[in-house]
């Protein structure tokens, strides 16, 4: 599977530290390495369908400081889509607001038809760009922000069942965050910011996030929490198999 990485934060935070260990990952997921920045109104994604150690610009850009209140880190592992650009995440969607949705998944959809709609409008073939689209147009309707934490929370819940969504997606101002596999996201909260990361980078109070529940993040802090649901994600080596195959045409 992939691994995840993000911030949110009051103000800039240098992560190179964090970034360099999270990219040495890609030893186990070489399908490609991605990160956004979202800052000061705009938005910068960097990505590459190729393993983030071999990668000869990542090692260049790592050697600046990278800066940021707002990001989002993957590394990819594919179960679903073939290694291409457009199947490398981070994905974005504009729904005609001020900033495009943003996002990067770690997981499978074994069953939801609710996304099928969206399979001759995305760019690539995953299922995690569908995921982007759902959420990007559902949420377009919301008058206000606290409506549309609520119509994420139910959106992101309607996909848990027999699914794994941990994601983490932002629209430039909030990072929505979720998980429902034990395990696999933690966060390390420090004054004025909160770092997310599939597993713990370092020897810091790294904790385990929260399993099914949406929680979304302004500037560091929390600004909603979902309703908790009971869809935990069992992990079924067979089931992915056979997803891996039917996907692969094999």
């Amino acid at each position: 599977m992939c691994e995840l990485f993000g911030v949110s934060a009051d103000q800039k935070i240098t992560v190179n530290s964090y970034l360099d260990i999270f990219y040495k990952h890609s030893i186990e997921h070489h399908n490609g390495w991605g990160l956004a920045l979202l800052d000061d109104g705009h938005i910068s994604i960097e990505k590459e369908p190729q393993r983030a150690v071999d990668s000869v610009y990542l090692k260049s850009r790592l050697t600046g400081r990278i800066d940021t209140a707002l990001c989002m880190a993957h590394i990819r592992k594919a179960t679903v889509g073939c290694v291409s650009f457009s199947n490398t995440h981070p994905f974005m969607v504009n729904d005609g607001g001020l900033l495009p949705w943003v996002l990067v998944h770690n997981g499978t959809i074994f069953s939801s038809h609710i996304l099928d709609k969206y399979l001759y409008e995305q760019q690539g073939d995953t299922d995690s760009e569908r995921i982007l689209y759902h959420i990007a147009r559902g949420a377009a309707g919301a008058a206000g922000d606290h409506a549309r934490h609520i119509l994420i929370d139910k959106m992101i819940r309607s996909l848990t069942p027999g699914n794994k969504i941990n994601l983490l997606l932002s629209d430039g101002r909030y990072l929505y965050v979720h998980k429902n596999e034990p395990g696999t996201l933690y966060r390390l909260t420090k004054p004025g910011c909160v770092l997310f990361s599939t597993h713990p980078l370092d020897d810091e109070p790294w904790k385990e996030f929260p399993a099914n529940r949406l929680i979304v993040y302004l500037e560091g802090e929390i600004v909603y929490e979902g309703e908790p649901h009971d869809n935990t994600f069992i992990y079924d080596k067979e089931k992915m198999r056979y997803q891996y195959l039917d996907h692969s045409m094999l």
